[in-house]
C-alpha cells in the first residue's frame, strides 16, 4: 500500500493555484478535467518531488474545483489538522507568502515552523530543511495572527 495524495475542494481555482504554486511553491504535476462530472482535478507536487518517479514521490495534493457552485461553503473538519512542507529557508518563504498578501498565522519565531491559511482556509505549516534558522525579526517579534 502507498498513500497517493491528499483532496482539498476550492472554491477559487486561479486563487488557489496562485496560492499553491506562485507563492508556496508547488508545481503541477498533472490536470484532468471531466465535462460529465463538471469538475476540474489539479495534482500539485514539491519541486524535489516532482522530478522523482511516480512510485518515489511523496503524496501530492489534489485540487478540485467543482465547476457548478456549491450550496453549502467550504470549511474544515475537526478531523484535518493541515498540509506540512519543508523550505530550505523559512524565513524566504514567509517573506514570499506574506509579500504575496497571505496573512503569516504563527510566524516561525522560532526559525523552524510557521503556519498560513490557503484561500479556501486549508491550514498549511511550513517547516525549516535541517536545523533551525537564527531568531530574526521581523518574525521574532510578529504576534500571532487568526488561528492556524
Amino acid at each position: 500500500m502507498r498513500y497517493l495524495h491528499t483532496m482539498v475542494r476550492v472554491t477559487d481555482l486561479d486563487a488557489s493555484l496562485r496560492f499553491y504554486c506562485d507563492l508556496l511553491g508547488l508545481e503541477e504535476v498533472r490536470r484532468m478535467e471531466s465535462e460529465a462530472g463538471r469538475y476540474t482535478l489539479v495534482f500539485l507536487a514539491a519541486p524535489a518531488d516532482r522530478a522523482r518517479s511516480e512510485a518515489e514521490r511523496s503524496p501530492e495534493v489534489e485540487l478540485t474545483f467543482n465547476w457548478d457552485p456549491d450550496p453549502e461553503p467550504y470549511s474544515g473538519g475537526r478531523n484535518f489538522g493541515h498540509l506540512a512542507y519543508k523550505f530550505d529557508d523559512i524565513y524566504a518563504a514567509c517573506q514570499r507568502l506574506m509579500d504575496g498578501g497571505v496573512t503569516i498565522n504563527r510566524p516561525p519565531r522560532d526559525g523552524r515552523m510557521a503556519f498560513v491559511r490557503s484561500p479556501d482556509g486549508i491550514s498549511i505549516e511550513l517547516l525549516q530543511e535541517g536545523a533551525p534558522l537564527a531568531p530574526a525579526e521581523p518574525w521574532a517579534s510578529m504576534p500571532n495572527t487568526g488561528s492556524w
